[in-house]
């Protein structure tokens, strides 16, 4: 979708004005036991609220956000808390009513059916969305680079090609979805037909059942499930990461998260979605600081993307935040795009997206 001159121009003189409205800084201080709009958390703004202070009236639009439980959410935690109606600062540009859900298809029916205006989402699951709605999303940013991990409680995989003969436990809600093919992928380009790997399909509870009661074991796990089982069971090492298999392949970046947005909300609101992203960027950056390791990690617990914060201080690192728009997010995306439509047509709605699907491109 191409954006006229003046347009551009309104966006950029808005956010030149948005600039001094939100947080000029991450907040400083935070306590990590502090409950939203508590006494003693910090505002966007790096100022304490007082107890005595009632939150101000704020006139700001709505803005109905939408993330996935998993690491496609972690770094919107920050932006979660603090652009929320609990947390509203004078001049505040939007309040974030935010959900989060389980599955990818919670969210493609939400954005289909408008209950959403934005999303975290699977790279996969936002290109199938676009083709089903014929172009009714747009992808604003890649959030999210490979989080996905071979675990073994044992000493004989280092390669994908050791995985061949051996039996797998793989998490039964990634079957026939992103994981599964770039798992066949990675395995084909290592050497080893995927029907040589026997997969056993299980909850990840029961994969951590499987791995903790036995002196071996073989299992594949996203970020933050594979940091809780590292913490767990200290006998379980990370034997390849699928995001480094990925670059020695194809020697490009696994994008496997993004931010998404209604098409019709794009149209109706511009400026919205610019003060979004760019709020949206502060709360990734936030997060990925190791500066801020305690605060963040208590974000992403108190969000349940972590079972706790020792979990999140391990896992936020492993996660690969990310914020890539323009350009360079098209030009990732459509090499991996590329990649997944050879292997399953079907996992990105059976077709490459056209132009119109990249936000800010063109």
């Amino acid at each position: 979708m191409k954006r006229t001159l003046s347009l551009l121009l309104t966006a950029a003189l808005a956010l030149s004005l948005l600039a001094g409205c939100g947080p000029k800084n991450p907040p400083a201080g935070t306590s990590s036991s502090a409950a939203p709009g508590s006494a003693s958390s910090s505002q966007p703004d790096g100022s304490d609220q007082d107890s005595s202070q009632s939150t101000p009236e704020v006139d700001a639009p709505v803005i109905k956000f939408m993330a996935l439980s998993g690491p496609t959410g972690v770094g919107a935690s920050w932006l979660m808390k603090y652009y929320s109606a609990e947390k509203a600062f004078t001049d505040m540009p939007f309040i974030l009513d935010s959900t989060i859900v389980t599955d990818n298809t919670e969210v493609q029916a939400a954005l289909n059916n408008k209950t959403v205006d934005v999303a975290a989402i699977a790279t996969n699951a936002a290109a199938s969305l676009y083709a089903k709605t014929d172009g009714g999303i747009q992808v604003l940013a890649v959030n999210t680079l490979g989080v996905l991990y071979i675990l073994e409680k044992g000493d004989t995989v280092h390669a994908m090609a050791d995985l061949a003969g051996k039996t797998l436990y793989a998490p039964s809600n990634t079957k026939g979805a992103n994981p599964e093919h770039i798992l066949n992928h990675l395995l084909e380009g290592s050497g080893v037909d995927p029907s040589e790997v026997n997969i056993e399909w299980l909850t990840p509870q029961e994969i951590t059942v499987k791995m903790t009661s036995s002196d071996a074991g073989i299992c594949m796990l996203p970020v933050p499930a594979a940091t809780a089982l590292l913490v767990k069971d200290s006998g379980v090492r990370e034997a390849v990461s699928l995001s480094d298999a990925w670059q020695d392949l194809e020697g490009s970046p696994l994008p496997m998260g993004c931010v998404v947005a209604r098409t019709e909300y794009i149209e109706e609101n511009p400026l919205g979605v610019e003060a979004f992203l760019a709020a949206y960027e502060k709360s990734i950056n936030y997060i990925s600081d190791p500066t801020n390791s305690a605060d963040a990690s208590a974000l992403v617990t108190q969000y349940e993307f972590a079972p706790n914060d020792q979990v999140a201080a391990r896992a936020i690192p492993q996660c690969s935040l990310t914020f890539i728009t323009g350009q360079e997010m098209k030009d990732m995306l459509e090499d991996y795009y590329s990649i997944l439509f050879q292997v399953e047509p079907k996992s990105i709605g059976g077709g490459l997206p056209y132009d119109s699907f990249y936000y800010g491109v063109g």
